[in-house]
């Protein structure tokens, strides 16, 4: 079978809403290179240990984000509906950066093995290591290793939304704990939790692929009796409420989860918001404080933010 791999130059702060407009027509996974990732790398000597150095794109200052669709009759119609969705973007608020979309004729062999090579074992703070399944690693005392196949849809290297929100996690998680983590992806962050010593986290996401995904990587991880992994969203799908609730997704998300978090967390619970463009971290943090939560920290990495906020009790309001 033949594939074409749909390639979309855009900026850090659209690659997410990028990446929804390839799942919406059809795509499995998404391959993100990020030349912002790389320029976090080169301030952070320990990185450099964990990536592959010819990954490297020279001449774009921006990110790529790669998906694949099998040739079919209606494959033109997607691509220019992709096209299309792709501009609209700016509508929304979104800088696109050149918004150019270019498409290649991949073979199935190629495309099922190629985007693995942008995958190596990425050591996150002092002691977490995340390393793809297939890779070989030997760790060093001390370390946590968290086995993760991303299903396709990874970045180059470790995400800094990512980082920061692994080691708020570090920070709170408490064997008590019960987590719910919103837009769980590859579940990398439930993973975490759990073996951090979380006492029960319940996984959620809008998307069917990365449940399965997350369902796997859990599996893999052998913390299918702590975490529990749930398609659809936080209002419909959980009753009760978390000691720590954790959102690694795009800060307009975050803004709109904002006035509803508080009833799903405990008295003093933490509300652990990431993936948030530094331009956007004022608009973010008044909308979380409009609500009556209280930002702790708020942790930066390159251009990314995340916040660590929490939920005041009546008397300390």
């Amino acid at each position: 079978m033949e594939w074409i791999e749909i390639s979309i130059k855009t900026t850090t702060e659209a690659v997410e809403a990028v990446s929804n407009i390839l799942y919406d027509a059809g795509v499995a996974g998404v391959a993100i290179e990020d030349s912002n990732d790389f320029l976090f790398m080169e301030q952070s000597e320990n990185s450099w240990d964990y990536v592959d150095e010819s990954l490297l794109r020279k001449g774009f200052e921006g990110a790529i984000v790669k998906g694949y669709l099998p040739a079919s009759a209606d494959l033109v119609d997607k691509i220019d509906l992709i096209r299309q969705s792709v501009l609209l973007l700016p509508q929304f608020g979104l800088d696109i950066g050149l918004g150019e979309v270019t498409t290649v004729e991949v073979s199935e062999e190629d495309w099922s093995s190629s985007w693995k090579q942008y995958y190596k074992p990425t050591k996150i703070g002092n002691n977490v290591v995340i390393k793809p399944t297939w890779e070989e690693y030997t760790p060093e005392e001390g370390e946590m290793i968290i086995e993760l196949d991303p299903g396709m849809a990874f970045g180059t290297g470790t995400h800094e939304t990512t980082m920061m929100c692994v080691e708020a996690l570090g920070e709170y998680v408490k064997p008590s704990s019960i987590i719910y983590d919103i837009g769980c992806g590859s579940g990398i962050l439930s993973i975490a939790a759990a073996k951090m010593g979380a006492n029960k986290v319940i996984a959620v996401d809008l998307d069917a692929v990365a449940v399965e995904v997350s369902k796997k990587n859990v599996l893999c991880n052998r913390v299918e009796d702590t975490v529990d992994v749930r398609h659809g969203n936080l209002m419909d799908t959980i009753n009760g409420s978390a000691d720590i609730i954790v959102a690694n997704i795009i800060a307009d998300i975050i803004i709109l989860l904002a006035k509803d978090i508080k009833e799903f967390l405990v008295e003093d619970g933490i509300f652990i918001s990431s993936g948030i463009i530094t331009d956007k971290l004022d608009q973010v943090m008044d909308s979380l404080e409009a609500t009556g939560l209280k930002v702790k920290k708020v942790k930066q990495m390159g251009e990314w933010a995340a916040i660590i906020s929490q939920k005041q009790g009546d008397n300390n309001e």
